[in-house]
């Protein structure tokens, strides 16, 4: 008769094969709150993993993420090793822009709180956030908000008429637009010719980038929702890459922004040439 492993396919290396972290497939369509027990942990990522536990940056990723709540699938931890073992470099300064709607929802501080922690994780020694508003009368609201939000790193929080730079690792924008601070920055120049400490002929880029708010040019711009820029920065981010996604600011997660972080470091930066 025939044995009990009778009609069963070899245990070949290429079928093993696909049980490991490469099948991105298979980890994308666990739910985000799939636990990392440690049968899950065997069957899907250590036959993988394990060429490739020399590297530091690969076993950091993997312990670092059991320590963190079960709400972290394995498709994250899948992106992370993928981000800290790439070639490219990371951003060092990463831009999210919103708008005054989307910190309407519910849960919406929480995840800004949760991102600004992905973002010092994966690499950016600066963050800056930019809320665009429709009317200013919400300005003051917003900003007691972000004032009380726990940060990873210190924190200046500025609005649409505060004229001072922004030097603090995360700056938050409130309803200052880019239009607007870059006239600022021309009434600035201008006043500076009129009283003759200035001359045209000396206005250049550093000239203009020394009078804004934010000083600093951000590498990479997150927007969620839809794809236009709601008036961000339109001098600092001449240069920047940018990354739009169609998930909301409410549904943002650690896995959507390593994927703009992993967007990033396969382009190759241009800078207008």
């Amino acid at each position: 008769g025939a044995g009990v492993g009778a009609g069963r396919p070899p245990a070949t290396h290429e079928r093993r094969r696909h049980q490991g972290v490469g099948g991105a497939e298979r980890l994308r369509d666990r739910p985000e709150a799939a636990p990392l027990p440690a049968g899950h942990w065997c069957r899907y990522g250590r036959r993988s993993i394990k060429p490739l536990v020399r590297d530091r940056c690969v076993v950091r990723e993997i312990l670092a993420v059991r320590r963190r709540p079960s709400s972290v699938g394995l498709y994250d931890v899948y992106l992370g090793v993928r981000h800290r073992l790439h070639d490219g470099e990371p951003p060092d300064h990463v831009a999210i822009v919103m708008t005054e709607r989307d910190l309407l929802a519910d849960g919406a501080f929480e995840t800004l709180a949760s991102a600004l922690g992905w973002a010092f994780d994966y690499g950016a020694d600066r963050v800056t956030v930019s809320v665009s508003v429709l009317d200013t009368a919400v300005v003051p609201a917003l900003t007691r908000a972000f004032s009380s939000l726990e940060t990873p790193a210190p924190t200046s929080i500025r609005g649409p008429d505060d004229t001072d730079a922004a030097d603090a690792p995360i700056h938050v924008n409130v309803g200052l637009g880019g239009k607007a601070e870059f006239a600022a920055a021309v009434r600035d120049l201008a006043a500076d010719v009129a009283a003759g400490e200035l001359t045209p002929e000396a206005i250049d880029e550093t000239a203009v980038t020394d009078r804004l708010v934010l000083p600093t040019e951000p590498d990479l711009v997150i927007k969620t929702g839809e794809e236009r820029l709601s008036d961000f920065a339109i001098w600092q981010s001449a240069y920047a890459e940018l990354y739009f996604t169609d998930v909301n600011w409410r549904d943002f997660r650690r896995r959507d922004y390593l994927r703009a972080v992993l967007e990033f470091q396969d382009r190759q930066r241009r800078f207008g040439r």
